[in-house]
């Protein structure tokens, strides 16, 4: 039996062991003696459960900010306690995201918080093989889990994974905020993103890719809207959210380009060059709405480019 006492009050519990009399001596604050299989199997698990009531304490503590033995053995017995789980919370996260894209929120964004779910999903469910884990389960070992996962099952990038982790300490400042969650998992845990080297296309390489011969029409068009970005300065959330109304002819009588930057969110100018003018000419007529170009997704635009 165990038995919790705290200011006075006390409560009991069985621990589910069973152990002989004869090895089981009260001077060792209960603990079996010798140096037996049985004898130290046994007390490995009291002491875990020791450190368990102890974590049950601090976590009772800081939520209700008094503790009594009844309320700490309730705690880690799980009675009359609901278990969040990570994964409901992070679908839960995700729907509610998905009524604000197009509002205050990017589409690609939510895009990659449902990839990671999936890749959560899939990590817990090899690792502890289960559907989901309960929130006060997460820890610093879940975390170099995930990262170890992410970087040899998935293949990710260091940059990637640094990504990723961004979006999960989102979900868990979420569970602590709403008070799901006592402690930090990530506390100790370090990650940095690399800095790489991305080089730069001096004139004579940029216009071997101007004068490329082009397999088909899809590789001309990621040619030329990666000429037109090179040309203008736009990324490429900029230049597929670029609009007609965005072509604007200026007090000095020429044509700018008069849009906001979607990561900064920030102003931005430029005079339409001859190039510019000529790759917008090229693909007028090609979109339904009012988009300048037919702009495919991020990764085939990369793909080809690297072709």
């Amino acid at each position: 039996m165990g038995r919790i006492t705290i200011d006075g009050t006390i409560s009991q519990f069985s621990c589910k062991m069973n152990v002989p009399p004869n090895l089981w001596d009260t001077k060792a604050a209960g603990r079996l003696t010798g140096k037996s299989t049985l004898a130290v199997k046994t007390n490995i698990t009291l002491n875990k459960i020791r450190v368990d009531i102890n974590r049950h304490y601090q976590e009772v503590m800081q939520t209700d900010g008094f503790v009594t033995a009844g309320k700490v053995k309730n705690a880690y017995l799980g009675l009359g306690v609901k278990q969040d789980t990570f994964l409901a919370l992070f679908e839960k996260h995700n729907q509610e995201f998905s009524r604000k894209v197009g509002y205050n929120r990017a589409q690609g964004t939510y895009s990659k918080y449902c990839t990671l779910y999936k890749h959560m999903k899939s990590y817990i469910k090899q690792e502890y093989k289960r559907d989901d884990i309960f929130l006060k389960e997460l820890n610093l070992a879940f975390i170099n889990g995930l990262e170890h996962y992410l970087r040899t099952e998935r293949e990710c990038s260091t940059n990637t994974i640094w990504m990723y982790m961004i979006g999960v300490k989102h979900i868990v400042a979420i569970a602590r905020n709403s008070g799901k969650l006592a402690i930090n998992p990530f506390a100790g845990y370090l990650i940095s993103p690399e800095v790489k080297d991305r080089g730069f296309l001096n004139k004579e390489e940029l216009n071997s890719i101007v004068n490329a011969k082009m397999k088909n029409a899809q590789y001309e068009l990621i040619r030329d809207l990666f000429v037109f970005s090179c040309f203008c300065g736009l990324s490429y959330s900029d230049v597929k959210n670029l609009t007609r109304d965005n072509l604007q002819t200026s007090f000095d009588g020429h044509l700018w380009i008069i849009t906001r930057r979607q990561k900064t969110n920030t102003n931005s100018s430029m005079k339409l060059l001859e190039v510019l003018k000529r790759i917008i000419e090229k693909y007028e007529g090609y979109t339904r709405d009012n988009r300048v170009f037919p702009v495919p997704s991020n990764s085939t635009c990369n793909k080809i480019l690297k072709i």
